[in-house]
């Protein structure tokens, strides 16, 4: 059989070597050719432009990066090996080449062929992926895990004399700037202070985002604790400074905690705790400042612990009760509202003050649900509460800031009042928080609480940040002016014309007066014979009752509960004391 055709074309030297010419000069990876004195005998079009020797373009820089060329081109020779690297490019700062080169020996010659390609944009996305999963895209500062990963290395190669610091740095308040400003502004504000922190960083130390308004800080290496103080003091004054962004000026310090290795822990895990316990000591001091880890914060850290596992399960168990003192008209002792404050029964069967875990069940996201039993209580004890305070009496409920700056926390609770059949009764107690700041209860919260008849009252007066703005912008039922200003009243001439101001800006906005924290007789006799505030609460007149003890006081039939006309409230069930009744329903 005659042998099968083959498409195939026979190479022909003298008239085909142009051809290949051509092909080598227009490949678009470049090739060099590179002879033993370092001369380049043959350069495609492609390395002309990767090593900048294209007509115009040809200058001090393409010349120096030519000779490097040169120079680890003669030494691959000499070596007789091969090499696959990345180089950078001449043509601008930005391009990268990878190249190959190989020795090889033709018609008695050593030379170097060398082929380079243009990978620029797969490095620029390599870049971009690297940064984005290393590094933080607003700041540009390092992720958690690349400072982790620094501080491990650090303790993995440790020596005696190489110690460093961690440092945990909080924003103070930035929830409040991100809410009162908006988002854009506080997003500037996490820029600029990134910026005032990474200040004066040696290359050994680094600076981390590893949060929204958290940021890690590894110094290393240290001397000493005194050289970690100074320089962490030195930071807290440079953000003493205010802020100028879009106008505004801002206002906005840090708390620190500082870990130092090995005194503080041995590992990442046991110097970050550490760290965010010492952050947190100072949070609970006042902020703005710094504070070292030392024992005694692991101990408080623990007990922390404990009631925080406690208050879980307290929330799981259903073990919260409530205590309901009541609000007295001071003139004619009739009880006109009653205010239910939340209980804790711990593990022990003790009875808990919210002082103890309130602002916990807050920072723990459990606040909500702890409301939502405070209510079901309520609804569960009307008939109790009734009997003993009155059919009409408002039953004011507290509502954290957060809460009432919550539209769809509120929604919800609006609907569990709705869903009692008697909303109108209910008074929502919130602080001036609420107020003061551009939240959404003004715009969102009120009118949903206003349509249902709930009412507003403003707690512990007297104490936030803008007392007048916030009964000029906000039409509330009722202002609870603070114990701070009614305590021994009588003496002090100062409190007198602050509560006489407030009186007279509440009664030209309409709105009624609560003096809170009544503890004396001379305390009532002032406000009594000295004001024209109408009503009060506080111990003088009733502790907290709890619902066991309202079960003691209602009389057995309906017969004698229309009959009796006064009853004493009893005092807390741990006294044994009984207060005389000061109040008739």
């Amino acid at each position: 059989m005659p042998s099968p055709q083959h498409d195939q074309a026979e190479f022909a030297p003298d008239r085909d070597s142009g051809l290949l010419r051509d092909i080598l000069r227009l490949l678009p990876a470049g090739v060099t050719v590179q002879d033993e004195d370092g001369r380049f005998v043959l350069i495609n079009d492609a390395a002309v432009s990767q090593l900048g020797l294209a007509a115009g373009s040809c200058n001090e820089i393409a010349e120096k990066h030519l000779d490097e060329r040169r120079a680890i081109g003669l030494e691959l020779l000499r070596a007789g090996r091969t090499s696959v690297a990345e180089l950078a490019g001449a043509g601008n700062g930005s391009q990268v080449l990878l190249a190959a080169h190989r020795p090889v020996s033709i018609a008695g010659r050593n030379l170097l062929l060398s082929c380079s390609s243009d990978i620029s944009e797969q490095k620029a996305v390599e870049d971009h992926l690297f940064r984005a999963a290393y590094f933080d895209e607003l700041t540009g500062l390092p992720m958690r895990r690349v400072i982790e990963h620094r501080v491990q290395s650090l303790i993995k190669s440790y020596e005696p004399g190489n110690a460093f610091a961690v440092a945990f740095l909080d924003i103070d308040n930035f929830k409040h700037i991100n809410d009162y400003y908006g988002h854009a502004v506080g997003d500037s504000l996490l820029i600029e202070v990134a910026r005032r922190l990474g200040l004066n960083l040696r290359e050994t130390d680094m600076l981390s985002r590893i949060s929204g308004d958290e940021f890690l800080l590894l110094l290393a290496p240290i001397d000493n604790e005194q050289e970690v103080a100074e320089y962490i003091e030195a930071t807290l004054q440079r953000l003493k400074a205010p802020f100028f962004i879009d106008e505004s000026e801002i206002f906005a310090s840090i708390s620190i905690g500082v870990s130092l290795f090995p005194d503080h822990g041995r590992s990442y895990d046991a110097l970050l705790q550490n760290a965010d316990i010492a952050m947190y000591r100072i949070k609970n001091e006042g902020k703005g400042a710094a504070a070292f880890f030392n024992s005694s914060m692991e101990r408080e850290a623990l007990a922390r612990m404990k009631v925080e596992q406690s208050l879980r399960h307290a929330i799981l168990e259903k073990r919260f009760c409530c205590a309901f003192q009541p609000k007295v008209d001071i003139r004619t002792k009739v009880v006109e509202g009653v205010e239910a404050l939340v209980r804790l029964r711990d593990d022990d069967g003790v009875i808990q003050a919210p002082g103890t875990f309130i602002d916990l069940a807050a920072e723990l996201g459990l606040i909500d649900e702890l409301t939502h039993l405070v209510l079901a209580e309520i609804v569960k004890s009307i008939d109790l509460i009734n009997e003993t305070f009155g059919p009409t009496a408002t039953i004011s409920i507290n509502v954290a800031a957060k809460q009432a700056d919550s539209p769809a926390f509120m929604r919800s609770f609006a609907d569990a009042l709705k869903a009692t059949g008697f909303p109108r009764r209910f008074m929502i107690e919130v602080t001036e928080d609420a107020f003061v700041t551009k939240t959404r209860f003004q715009s969102e919260v009120v009118p949903m609480l206003r349509e249902l008849g709930v009412g507003i009252s403003i707690d512990d007066f007297g104490t936030g940040y803008s007392s007048l703005s916030a009964l000029a912008d906000i039409t509330a039922d009722e202002i609870k002016i603070d114990r701070s200003f009614i305590k021994d009243i009588h003496l002090r001439p100062r409190s007198q014309g602050i509560l006489r101001a407030i009186e007279s800006l509440a009664e030209a906005l309409g709105i009624t007066m609560i003096a809170e924290g009544i503890e004396t007789f001379e305390e009532l006799a002032y406000l009594q014979a000295a004001s024209r505030i109408r009503y009060a609460q506080g111990f003088y007149f009733a502790r907290p009752i709890f619902l066991e003890e309202l079960k003691l006081v209602v009389p057995a039939s309906s017969e004698t509960r229309v009959s009796e006309s006064s009853r004493p409230v009893q005092e807390n069930r741990r006294s044994n004391d009984a207060r005389p009744a000061r109040y008739r329903r």
